[in-house]
């Protein structure tokens, strides 16, 4: 490898499918410890900075000499084994400062949105015809380029434009850059690849398949899904037997039947990976014929499934397993309010007007019976699961209202996850653990299972300790101590749910992402378990229309139920398609954080400043990071960034004892009026009033701040917790009580 191919290197972290640039030194979080990749060419600025006596002693010394917390582990990037990176980037051209260089003459300056890119040289003749002439037209405008060269002798890289989006702030320019940024193939599915579907329509299930498939058209069987879903994967049964105890089906739309192992359909589902959910659309692993027609489990209609079936006592006790493929005939489709409604009414029959429309061989009452012996079975189950030590790190998720018309966000609200979010979330759980231990006990080697790895140590450290100052009492010794200490650590007062809104965001830092991967490439089977659902086996089987691993996970289940053939995948062949899954499962996610983040800065700068209560989640020297509760988004506010000027002057204190923030705020009177940040109530995390406004001169949503005021125009940012939901990985910061002066005239 030459010295120009190692100068350019992308680095992949292990928390996001992203590679970075990096020159010289710099820190990257893999795995559990923190690395530090050197680059045999630095930067200008330290190239030649010279080794002080301390430096050179400390070096010299004996890392063995020194406690575990004090080393700085290293390591040297020796070969690139595989570049996933599609190297594009969304951001805005310039003319060059210097007018009288010569690159002036040759080329334009492309400044990506992401901060992790570097500038790159994009030639003139890439450019609009009228950019040198008129670049002020270009000002707002949007274009995607890729990289195609970073010299050892330029601090940027050089590139070629390869599209422009549009203006910067508007929807679809902005989604397409975002797409394209996290490699989301968002193209139109190929004829090579449409001719692998069922030509002859309508489809209707083939006569051969009632001789192998157990046949539950007559059975009550439906599904509860959002109401806007057209991708139905999952339904629900539930009989009740002469003994009392019950029969309860989860029913899976059988993906693996239209997607021939091999196929070019197959290689374009196993490359997309997942479905990738925007708020105002979705861009399918699977063409939309099979996602929302042929493999949707419509009502009415006959469907191929893939079927749990269980023998349940009342309690939730498991007497009796069966799985197999099956044919259903859904008899309505539940939306989530439906199930809601049946679950809150236990005693009144629902009208039929506000019911959708069931099948004639079953009844509403019969649905609805069905409906409240599922949700009797899914609490004693839940709640099994937390005593057996489950953790469920449940973080605010924004969903929006859109104009039919416009598409633009009319409104925004928390989603609520109800009883009936719960029902089907348990009886989902329930079969991909079965799955998982009928796969694992058939192959032994071949299984594709999914596990997450306890927090990172390090953070989660500093978490124990932080609690600690704060006097806390929090239970970090294992994943259901910590579920309980989170659910009986704060009062009834109505602040409550804030504070463990915002203890949850900080207890999921350390989380790390859950993992698919084949048993047989990871030989320490305490490594498999599942740290958040606290259980030995897991994998993924109930969503195969959206996920390719659930598609390989029903082979794996077909071959061990001597119904089809196992897959010509070796351990390590399977293994590096489990890499790829997660990697564009996190890919999907930050994409989708990042639509939910474009939509909420549209909605405040077309409805102006909207006001919301917040509390902090942590302090730094010049800023302080903010939780609005009431549209569950994060926030850095930065105290020398105002449009009045620099908020005040600040000192944090934090030297073993609880932090201490002092900050004079602009007043919003003559009374002088201050905020002062200290731990004398822990609980409290600190709360005050905001008002989330336009940023001037920008495309994204800005803060500002009452008494005085407080702007910054950095893009809208969201938190995911860890597990199944996966983590975006930050830096752990302090958390402080924020109290108001006696001379405040409001809670700040």
């Amino acid at each position: 490898m030459d010295m120009a191919t190692h100068r350019m290197f992308w680095l992949m972290v292990s928390r996001n499918p992203q590679f970075v640039f990096m020159t010289k030194t710099r820190k990257l979080r893999l795995r559990e410890v923190t690395w530090l990749v050197q680059c045999p060419t630095g930067r200008k600025e330290d190239a030649d900075a010279p080794v002080t006596k301390d430096e050179s002693t400390s070096t010299s010394q004996d890392p063995r000499a020194l406690p575990e917390k004090s080393l700085q582990r290293s390591a040297k990037v020796v070969y690139i084994l595989e570049k996933k990176h599609s190297r594009a980037a969304t951001g805005f051209l310039k003319l060059l400062a210097d007018k009288n260089s010569e690159l002036f003459r040759k080329y334009a300056l492309f400044s990506p949105s992401d901060h992790r890119v570097p500038r790159i040289y994009v030639p003139l003749k890439d450019c609009p015809q009228d950019f040198v002439t008129r670049p002020q037209d270009y000002a707002n405008t949007l274009f995607i380029c890729r990289i195609v060269d970073w010299k050892e002798d330029s601090n940027f890289a050089l590139g070629q434009l390869a599209k422009s989006l549009g203006q910067a702030g508007e929807i679809e320019p902005e989604t397409e850059g975002i797409l394209t940024e996290y490699g989301v193939d968002f193209s139109d599915f190929s004829s090579e690849v449409l001719d692998c579907l069922p030509q002859g329509l309508p489809w209707t299930v083939p006569p051969e398949e009632f001789s192998k498939r157990r046949d539950l058209r007559k059975d009550c069987i439906f599904t509860i899904d959002p109401s806007t879903a057209r991708d139905l994967d999952d339904a629900l049964s539930c009989k009740l037997l002469a003994d009392g105890n019950f029969e309860v089906g989860v029913h899976i739309a059988d993906v693996s039947y239209f997607v021939p192992e091999g196929s070019p359909l197959d290689k374009v589902a196993a490359e997309r990976a997942t479905s990738v959910y925007l708020v105002q659309k979705v861009v399918p692993m699977l063409p939309r014929l099979l996602c929302e027609e042929l493999c949707s489990l419509h009502p009415m209609t006959d469907k191929l499934t893939f079927s749990v079936i269980w023998t349940l006592t009342p309690e939730g006790k498991i007497l009796g397993e069966w799985f197999g493929r099956t044919i259903i005939r859904s008899c309505t489709k539940l939306s989530y309010e439906h199930a809601q409604s049946m679950i809150e009414s236990p005693t009144e029959k629902i009208p039929e007007k506000e019911l959708p429309p069931i099948s004639p061989e079953h009844t509403s009452e019969e649905v609805h019976r069905a409906v409240l012996n599922l949700h009797g079975i899914a609490k004693e189950l839940r709640k099994q699961r937390f005593v057996d030590g489950a953790l469920r790190l449940d973080q605010l998720k924004l969903a929006f209202t859109l104009d039919h018309e416009t598409g633009l966000p009319q409104g925004c609200h928390i989603y609520e996850y109800r009883d009936s979010n719960k029902l089907v979330e348990e009886f989902m759980l329930l079969a991909n653990m079965a799955v998982a231990h009928k796969t694992h006990r058939t192959f032994p080697e071949r299984a594709l299972l999914r596990r997450h790895p306890p927090p990172q140590t390090k953070m989660l450290n500093d978490l124990v300790e932080f609690c600690e100052q704060l006097g806390l009492p929090m239970d970090f010794s294992s994943a259901g101590a910590l579920n309980k200490s989170l659910t009986t650590t704060f009062g009834d007062d109505k602040y409550s749910l804030a504070r463990k809104e915002v203890l949850t965001n900080m207890c999921s830092r350390p989380m790390q992402m859950a993992l698919y991967f084949c048993s047989g490439v990871l030989q320490d089977q305490t490594q498999f378990r599942h740290y958040a659902l606290n259980v030995p086996l897991y994998t993924h089987f109930t969503s195969p229309i959206r996920r390719f691993a659930d598609v390989l996970v029903h082979r794996l289940l077909a071959a061990a139920l001597g119904c089809g053939e196992l897959p010509d995948l070796e351990p390590e062949a399977l293994q590096k398609q489990a890499d790829h899954c997660n990697d564009r499962r996190m890919a999907s996610k930050r994409v989708q954080e990042l639509s939910t983040g474009l939509f909420f800065a549209i909605l405040v700068k077309e409805s102006g400043p909207l006001e919301s209560e917040a509390m902090v989640l942590g302090v730094l020297n010049q800023a302080f990071d903010v939780l609005v509760l009431r549209y569950g988004v994060q926030k850095r506010i930065y105290c020398n960034v105002s449009p009045h000027g620099p908020l005040g002057q600040g000192q944090l204190q934090d030297a073993g004892t609880p932090p201490l923030l002092c900050k004079a705020l602009p007043p919003l009177t003559d009374t002088p009026s201050c905020v002062r940040c200290t731990p004398a109530c822990p609980p409290a995390f600190c709360r005050g009033p905001l008002r989330i406004c336009p940023a001037s001169g920008g495309k994204h949503g800005g803060w500002e701040h009452r008494p005085g005021s407080l702007l910054s125009s950095l893009a809208l940012e969201n938190t995911s917790c860890g597990g199944d939901t996966g983590h975006v990985e930050a830096e752990g910061v302090p958390s402080l009580t924020l109290l108001p002066s006696t001379t405040s005239t409001k809670p700040t």
